[in-house]
């Protein structure tokens, strides 16, 4: 744990003069010294545009681009490189599905199906091309209703759109099942992996779905990068999501004809130093005992709840039986705000607000909650300042 944390150059820094205990990682990761590196190497010695040039630079980074397609297939089970479109993050990937593949298939009352856990990004979207939404319940211990969401399917939605990890709940979703279910009722699906792939290897060979996304600024990598993953027929009966540079066959005044997928969906001039960012990022995980980081991951989060039940008032939102590294509460007389506010004096960095999951929070019956999220380079100290801070606010809050 101490090897994986001297690695992340941000923890030789202070918060309010002490030391840094970082634990909004479902917000955004740390770096690691590699992808500040990979990224600052990029720009100090070769930078240059890719697919346009014939010279030296150039060609290197049209090379290292491209070949984070290949990086990038590996690292989620050995999917076909050309399948990996490049987008800015879950957001844009998710909004090129509802658009490109959604909307040309939109009738009158078509149905979306999603989940009352869902991050804003995995709502509003299909909301924009015109699909009416409905939501598989969660239960009290914060995890899908799997006979509801069986029920539900058999309805004939035009897609499943569902999160593998919740953001607020850390609450890791049956996906193969899901899929499955999916499948006997002929029903796409489609997976926001942002909260996922950051915490457990991802297999797209064996889950059975049909889009994949994350980003990059939550696998230890930069921001304004993430991928869609999607099986290639679909990719190539896509029309194109942006039109610009890059993305073409033929370009005439008459009409324009547009290039295969991926590079169809990639127009313009993309964010190369954070591809090659995100490269380094997946090497980087890629290296570490995954099996431990995950076995870590648990331990810390059994400990947090253990300390964090000592809390006078504390209540956490819920405890789902397969979750990351996510602890999200509320306390007695005290607004997140103020949590989160008195924390941050103590040099604890945690979020406070409604995660970008408010029908969740609606669900649960309040409007806001803090959340202290892990990851690979927390350690127990962290959870016990934080535990420090916490009875701290309730000294200030009676």
């Amino acid at each position: 744990m101490s090897s994986v944390r001297a690695e992340f150059p941000i923890f030789s820094r202070t918060s309010r003069g002490k030391p840094l205990t970082y634990l909004d990682s479902g917000a955004t990761t740390q770096k690691p010294q590699v992808v500040i590196d990979a990224e600052l190497g990029f720009y100090e010695g070769w930078n240059a545009n890719i697919h346009r040039g014939v010279y030296e630079f150039s060609e290197r980074a049209t090379m290292a681009y491209d070949g984070t397609r290949d990086t990038v297939a590996e690292f989620l089970g050995g999917v076909r490189a050309d399948e990996i479109v490049f987008v800015r993050g879950t957001t844009e990937a998710i909004n090129l599905v509802a658009h490109s593949y959604l909307k040309p298939k939109m009738t009158p009352g078509a149905t979306v199906l999603v989940t009352e856990m869902e991050h804003h990004a995995n709502i509003i979207p299909w909301q924009l091309v015109g699909a009416t939404l409905k939501a598989i319940p969660v239960t009290d211990a914060g995890e899908l209703d799997l006979q509801a969401a069986e029920r539900m399917l058999g309805e004939g939605p035009l897609l499943l759109a569902v999160t593998h990890v919740s953001n607020t709940l850390g609450t890791i979703n049956p996906i193969a099942e899901l899929a499955a279910m999916a499948k006997r009722h002929g029903v796409p699906v489609l997976v926001d992996g942002a909260q996922a792939v950051g915490h457990f290897p991802v297999d797209l060979t064996t889950l059975g779905v049909d889009f994949y996304c994350f980003s990059g600024h939550k696998l230890f990598g930069p921001t304004g990068v993430g991928v869609l993953w999607g099986r290639h027929e679909l990719l190539e009966a896509m029309p194109p999501f942006q039109g610009g540079g890059d993305m073409i066959d033929r370009v005439t005044f008459e009409r324009s004809t547009f290039a295969a997928s991926p590079q169809r969906f990639e127009a313009g001039t993309p964010n190369i130093a954070g591809v090659i960012g995100l490269d380094a990022a997946i090497r980087w995980l890629s290296a570490q005992d995954r099996p431990a980081l995950e076995r870590l991951d648990a331990e810390l989060l059994a400990a947090g709840y253990e300390m964090l039940e000592q809390v006078p008032g504390l209540r956490f939102i819920a405890r789902p039986a397969s979750q990351v590294g996510v602890l999200t509460f509320t306390m007695d007389g005290a607004h997140p705000h103020d949590i989160a506010s008195i924390l941050d004096s103590e040099g604890v960095c945690i979020r406070a607000g409604h995660h970008c999951t408010q029908p969740l929070h609606a669900r649960f019956g309040v409007p806001a909650s803090a959340r202290a999220s892990f990851g690979p380079y927390t350690t127990e100290q962290d959870l016990l300042t934080l535990t420090r801070g916490l009875l701290k606010v309730r000294e200030l809050f009676g």
